[in-house]
């Protein structure tokens, strides 16, 4: 496996496919140890990138860690990572949306919070193509959590 920390560095790469390659190797390497753990604070910092698949990029990731997360991180951002439920591209919404069982099931505490951030949540700002598609995200997420 290439390094983890070129990997991470190329999750901004201009080429997306690219970036996204490293991406599913670095979520899959979350999904085995906590190597990418601690890269966190890059996740974080990617959330405010002005792209979206960037932004995109650092919420799986960061979800992908939740498991990891014994520092509490997550909860020291979850209110930022949260208003990414209603970000400016749909399909990163959609992303965040998705993500947010994995959060609840290794974060029970945030679990309260999630659920009201996806109630509160206003997907009337997308077009209306996409708003259907954000709306369904809603309701299997908190079909999910409420599972957990």
């Amino acid at each position: 496996m290439t390094d983890i920390f070129e990997l991470v560095e190329g999750l901004i790469n201009s080429d997306d496919k690219k970036a996204y390659q490293c991406l599913k190797q670095l979520e899959s390497e979350s999904a085995l140890s906590a190597n990418v753990y601690p890269f966190f604070p890059i996740f974080v910092e990617m959330l405010s990138n002005a792209n979206s698949y960037i932004r995109t990029r650092a919420l799986i990731l960061i979800a992908a860690n939740a498991k990891w997360d014994i520092d509490y991180k997550i909860d020291e951002i979850i209110e930022f990572y949260l208003k990414h439920i209603t970000d400016d591209k749909p399909i990163t919404a959609r992303h965040c949306i998705k993500a947010l069982p994995s959060i609840a099931k290794y974060k029970p505490d945030l679990k309260l919070d999630i659920e009201n951030a996806l109630y509160k949540a206003d997907p009337t700002k997308f077009n209306e193509s996409m708003r259907p598609l954000v709306e369904k995200d809603i309701q299997k997420a908190l079909k999910d959590i409420r599972k957990l």
